[in-house]
């Protein structure tokens, strides 16, 4: 039952420092270590770990590059650490859209300060990124000429699962009469006729990057309602998300501040570490960015910002849950449902991280459950 993992990082002392953390609690077993990305890619192949964690700047090949050579040969995945910087976003941003799962911090100092809470998220976060999906949603940058073009998911060959965690995986959807995930999932329907919505919000986490650019890719400049999106990540990160978002959509894209006002064809992101409300102020949607509280575990939060809505627009609002860990937006989903507005939910087989949108959907809050794929044609077809 334990996972295994490759460790890939030009320092000694990081590999070191990592391989005692993550062997500590007898979960986990480091497979090998490579210290550039060609070994690393080349060790994939002959170890097929469950879990790589991954180095951005290393000598001979770059974390990014090894990222994607290893989601052609061997989809694995993938947990890169970086440095909480404009620049460190960047990279990681780019090594998320090459198929990577999920990042955490290098300097662990930012992840938690008491060494057994570090141990206890490492830890976590690896056998969470265990049980992912690799490759599934990996896609190559569109050229930022091209705005607004939706960029094709490139197919990823099925990966066997290793011993250790063969137990553990659930077996293909289609391979199950049924599942404690759809016990509340509605059948698919035939769609009906597009409503308006005073707002469309999006909450998603692992994953969600790379979602969010399929989904917001599709979109034209025209669309007709105002968007809020609420993504799990950090302060640092949020400004280079939006700025990504908005070269390669036709829609705008911007990270949200104090006294936004809310209009078509435009999507405003939730900045990391505060909290966003989305308030009415007579018939108009406005936004209002309050600091963190450290009694929340998620700095934005979804439930937060969907329970704004629930209240401000009761009725008049879209709710999105896409792939995620956790399960933060299911009681926003609630308030929402109970004021008469509507939900949609991200189907299983294409979140990488089936957590959130399973959540939603066992609740039995989604109207509507769907691939990554229909998401955004939906929204269009959908939205009036």
């Amino acid at each position: 039952m334990t996972v295994s993992v490759l460790i890939v990082d030009d320092s000694g002392f990081f590999r070191k420092r990592l391989t005692e953390i993550l062997t500590g609690s007898g979960q986990i077993r480091v497979a090998g270590v490579a210290s550039n990305g060609r070994e690393g890619v080349e060790m994939a192949e002959r170890l097929r770990p469950d879990v790589i964690t991954m180095d951005y700047e290393m000598p001979v090949m770059d974390g990014i590059t090894a990222v994607r050579e290893i989601m052609r040969r061997q989809p694995t995945p993938v947990l890169m650490f970086s440095s909480l910087t404009y620049e460190g976003a960047r990279v990681t941003l780019d090594a998320l859209e090459a198929g990577a799962v999920d990042f955490l911090p290098k300097n662990f100092e930012e992840i938690a300060r008491d060494s057994s809470q570090l141990q206890t998220i490492l830890i976590q976060r690896v056998l969470d990124v265990a049980r992912s999906r690799p490759g599934a949603r990996a896609m190559a940058p569109a050229p930022l000429s091209e705005r607004g073009r939706t960029v094709p998911a490139r197919p990823a060959p099925p990966r066997a699962a290793s011993a250790s965690l063969r137990s553990r995986q659930p077996a293909a959807p289609d391979s199950r009469p049924e599942t404690v995930a759809r016990e509340g999932e509605p059948r698919r329907r035939g769609h009906g006729p597009a409503k308006h919505y005073s707002v469309v919000a999006i909450g998603t986490s692992t994953g969600g990057p790379v979602a969010l650019q399929k989904v917001l890719s599709a979109l034209p400049a025209t669309f007709p309602a105002p968007i809020v999106l609420v993504q799990h990540m950090p302060a640092s990160f949020t400004p280079a998300f939006a700025e990504r978002l908005n070269k390669l959509c036709q829609i705008q894209v911007r990270q949200a501040e104090d006294g936004d006002l809310l209009r078509p064809g435009l999507a405003l992101l939730a900045p990391g570490g505060k909290q966003m409300l989305v308030e009415n102020r007579g018939g108009q949607a406005r936004i209002r960015i309050l600091p963190g509280d450290e009694r929340l575990n998620y700095k934005p939060c979804v439930d937060v910002t969907f329970g704004s809505l629930a209240r401000s627009f009761p009725g008049k609002t879209l709710g999105v849950i896409l792939t995620g860990m956790g399960a933060d937006g299911k009681e926003g989903c609630r308030m929402m449902k109970q004021t008469g507005s509507d939900v949609w939910s991200q189907d299983e087989k294409s979140s990488v991280i089936y957590g959130m949108p399973m959540a939603v959907a066992k609740a039995g809050l989604s109207d509507e459950v769907l691939s990554l794929d229909e998401i955004g044609p939906r929204l269009v077809e959908g939205v009036c």
